[in-house]
């Protein structure tokens, strides 16, 4: 059994970046670590073809029981709970050392129980500590969206929820246009962040397959931050730098908050009830949002 990260995910962790990492590509395996993304996620599904499948899913095996990997929260796409490939997906991530199962084409909460009880009979199989494996259930239809709320409370196991754009506009009879105004994936992007919040889980937004286009990549990360998404799915190590810079505070923002953070020491030190600052009442959401600001600029810096 390899040496594995226990730690669940925390809500302060940084989530802007997912790198996907093809399965079959023992290459980038063994080397994507030096791009810095937040998560990277071995990918078994749409980016591997079939006669490729049990080839990829030894490599990912053995690709996460390096040491390379060892202290890094490891994040693996299987195959669908409804084809040949989950059992055997599963089992090799979970025997490996995987810390998040993404699985994909969830349109209900029984989807992610029934990859909840395929995780614990690994477990027990291989000596793993029952719930330790986490959750990442990725929402590609319209029943996945209808549903969030229940996906995203369906298990304790759950770390975060994402959105899929690509057979979800199918789904829905239209497309995903960077050039437009994103408002064919409004609802879809709410109504997945809304259970994000209620089950206080990461939240992901859809792939932007235009590496070469950066302005309409920037464009859409900008709209999913003033929504309220901690981070996106990615397929090229290009888009990481810009998404975190994107991610990041500025400096009046990094400013303010460490004028709320202090105001609010003082006053619990003066033993105040109420924080003020400026002349205007500092509430605990108030607090908590400068507290999130200067962690993250402790990772990502000031806006450039």
């Amino acid at each position: 059994m390899s040496a594995r990260n226990t730690e669940a995910p925390r809500r302060d962790r940084p989530s802007r970046s997912m790198l996907f990492v093809p399965g079959s590509n023992a290459a980038w395996l063994s080397t994507v670590q030096v791009y810095g993304a937040d998560y990277v996620m071995f990918d078994l599904e749409d980016s591997v073809a079939l006669r490729e499948k049990d080839t990829a899913r030894l490599l990912v095996r053995e690709a996460i029981k390096s040491p390379i990997w060892r202290n890094e929260q490891v994040v693996v796409r299987v195959n669908g709970i409804d084809t040949e490939f989950f059992h055997d997906d599963v089992e090799a991530v979970v025997s490996a050392g995987a810390a998040i199962v993404r699985l994909p084409m969830v349109r209900d909460a029984d989807m992610v129980r029934g990859l909840d009880a395929e995780l614990a009979a690994n477990e027990e199989k291989y000596g793993v500590p029952v719930g330790t494996t986490r959750i990442l259930a990725a929402v590609e239809s319209a029943s996945g969206v209808v549903n969030a709320v229940a996906i995203a409370t369906a298990s304790p196991r759950m770390m975060g929820i994402a959105l899929a754009a690509y057979d979800y506009v199918m789904d829905m009879h239209t497309v995903h246009d960077a050039a437009a105004d994103e408002s064919q994936l409004f609802y879809a992007r709410a109504a997945i962040l809304h259970a994000a919040r209620v089950a206080k889980i990461h939240c992901f937004d859809v792939v932007f397959s235009d590496a070469n286009n950066t302005e309409g990549f920037l464009r859409e990360v900008a709209v999913i931050k003033r929504l309220g998404f901690d981070g996106k799915s990615l397929i090229n190590p290009r888009q990481i730098e810009p998404l975190h810079n994107a991610f990041a505070p500025t400096a009046s923002e990094v400013e303010h908050a460490r004028r709320v953070v202090e105001a609010a020491k003082i006053a619990e030190e003066e033993g105040k009830g109420a924080v003020a600052l400026d002349g205007k009442m500092i509430d605990a959401p108030i607090i908590n949002s400068a507290k999130r600001i200067l962690r993250l600029a402790a990772v990502s810096g000031v806006r450039r």
